[in-house]
């Protein structure tokens, strides 16, 4: 009988995500989109978009960032995992039905890639700064009025201070404010 309690426990026992490890850095991320300068003085627009918007940007810098430290691609699956848990979660929070939810988090997905594209684009060693700007513009709901240049700077300084994080850092969670 203890032998067979022993494989049933096996079989049922819950197994560890390996997104666990990751979790708090996630929270550091959406914690980091939400920090009031982005909206103050960057001009973003203090929205349900213009949030989600700054989370998708935190995300795809962080991303940028262990890409190019050699980070194992796992960590960037991972995080990419946890934004669609946590939008998936939001979305049926906010009463969006099973139908629909898969199609709009798709949608999402699709629009963290755009944002890795253009900040990569961006952040490229010989960018034009202007072209941080256009991606600015094209890729943050900003208030009515805001060119871009705002949230271009204050997004060049944070893309500057997180260059500067060890990717073990980065990885404990530890993110420029």
């Amino acid at each position: 009988m203890t032998a067979r309690r022993s494989a049933l426990a096996r079989i049922f026992r819950p197994r560890s995500d390996p997104r666990d490890g990751l979790r708090p850095l996630w929270h550091r991320v959406v914690g980091a989109s939400r920090n009031p300068d982005w909206y103050a003085q960057g001009h973003v627009a203090d929205t349900v978009s213009g949030r989600f918007d700054m989370i998708a940007v935190i995300l795809a810098l962080v991303l940028l960032r262990l890409e190019s430290a050699g980070a194992p691609p796992e960590h960037g699956v991972h995080l990419t995992e946890l934004f669609v848990e946590d939008m998936d979660r939001q979305l049926r929070e906010t009463g969006v039905g099973d139908l629909v939810v898969g199609k709009r988090i798709g949608k999402l997905v699709a629009a963290l890639g755009g944002r890795l594209g253009a900040f990569r684009d961006a952040f490229a060693e010989n960018a034009e700064p202007a072209l941080l700007e256009d991606a600015a513009r094209r890729n943050i709901t900003l208030n009515d009025g805001a060119d871009g240049s705002a949230i271009a700077g204050l997004l060049r300084t944070y893309h500057a201070e997180l260059a500067r994080c060890e990717p073990a850092a980065i990885l404990a969670a530890e993110l420029p404010r």
